[in-house]
C-alpha cells in the first residue's frame, strides 16, 4: 500500500535518484529528535523508543568522508595529504552542504516536532545539513556503497569541477608561487633554482634541479630542496616543495606559509 507520506518522498527520491528498498529508512532519516521524542510522549510507557535521524547523520557523515576522500585521491594525485586534507574539509563543510540541502528542498520533507516547526526548523541550515547527511546514510544502509557513492559524486563533482575550470585546483599545486608568496611576505630573498643534473637520451632526459634558500644577504644557503624530473619545471615544483615544508616545521615562519 502507498502511503500519502511515501509519495511525498518520491519526489525526494527523484531528486537524490535513488528509489529505497526500504522506505522506512528515508523515513527515519528525515526524524528529528523533536519530532520522535514528542511522538513517544503519546504512547504507553511500554512502547518502543521511536527512532530518529541522529545515528543515521553519524553514519552518513563517515560515508560522505570515506567517497569524498577516495575521489580526491583518484582525481588529484599531485596533492599533498594537507591540501588533500583541505579540499576534502570544503566540501564536507557545512557552508557547502547546505547549499545541496536548499537545492533538494529537505525542509519540505523533514518530520518535526511542533516547537521545532514553530521556530523555524524547516529553514535552520543544522538541520537540514543533518538530514542531508542521514539521506547518505540511509541510501547506504539500504543498497550498499555503490548507490551511495553514486549520491556523494553528485553532491561533490559541481563543486569539484569548479575548482578545477577556474583554476583553483593549477594554483594550490603551484609551488613555486607559493614559495615566492610565503617569503616576500617574510621579507627573505628569492630563493635560486639551480640545474645541477642533465641525464638520459635527447628525447627522454631527466632533470635534477636544486631550489637554494638563502640564510639572509650574505648569501648564504640555508636549505636545499633537490628533486628530478621529466622536465625543469617539474623538478622545479617538487624542490619548492620541499623547501616550503622546510620553512612551515621553522617555528619562526609558521604562520607565514600556507
Amino acid at each position: 500500500m502507498v502511503t500519502s507520506s511515501m509519495k511525498k518522498l518520491s519526489g525526494l527520491e527523484e531528486s537524490i535518484g535513488h528509489v529505497f528498498a526500504s522506505p522506512e529508512l528515508l523515513d527515519r532519516a528525515l526524524t528529528h529528535s523533536s519530532q520522535a521524542r514528542e511522538a513517544e510522549m503519546l504512547r504507553p510507557a511500554s512502547s518502543e523508543r521511536i527512532l530518529d535521524n541522529e545515528q543515521m547523520e553519524f553514519l552518513g557523515d563517515a560515508v560522505l568522508g570515506l567517497i569524498t576522500t577516495e575521489e580526491l585521491f583518484r582525481r588529484f594525485p599531485q596533492f599533498t595529504e594537507g591540501q588533500l586534507s583541505k579540499l576534502r574539509a570544503h566540501l564536507v563543510s557545512k557552508n557547502h552542504l547546505i547549499h545541496i540541502a536548499e537545492q533538494l528542498q529537505l525542509g519540505r520533507y523533514l518530520r518535526l516536532g511542533r516547537g521545532e516547526e514553530k521556530s523555524g526548523g524547516r529553514n535552520k541550515s543544522a538541520l537540514l545539513v543533518d538530514a542531508l547527511e542521514a539521506v547518505i546514510g540511509a541510501v547506504y544502509l539500504d543498497a550498499g556503497l555503490e548507490p551511495a557513492r553514486s549520491l556523494v559524486l553528485r553532491i561533490i563533482q559541481p563543486e569539484l569541477e569548479e575548482f578545477i575550470s577556474t583554476g583553483r585546483a593549477a594554483r594550490v599545486t603551484d609551488y613555486k608561487s607559493a614559495l615566492q608568496e610565503s617569503l616576500q611576505a617574510a621579507s627573505r630573498p628569492q630563493p635560486a633554482y639551480v640545474l645541477v643534473k642533465e641525464s638520459g637520451p635527447e628525447h627522454q632526459k631527466t632533470f635534477t634541479i636544486e631550489a637554494r634558500l638563502l640564510a639572509g644577504g650574505n648569501g648564504a644557503v640555508e636549505f636545499v630542496g633537490r628533486a628530478q624530473g621529466a622536465t625543469k619545471k617539474t623538478a622545479e615544483q617538487e624542490a619548492a616543495r620541499q623547501v616550503l615544508e622546510y620553512l612551515a616545521s621553522q617555528p619562526s615562519t609558521q604562520g607565514a606559509v600556507r
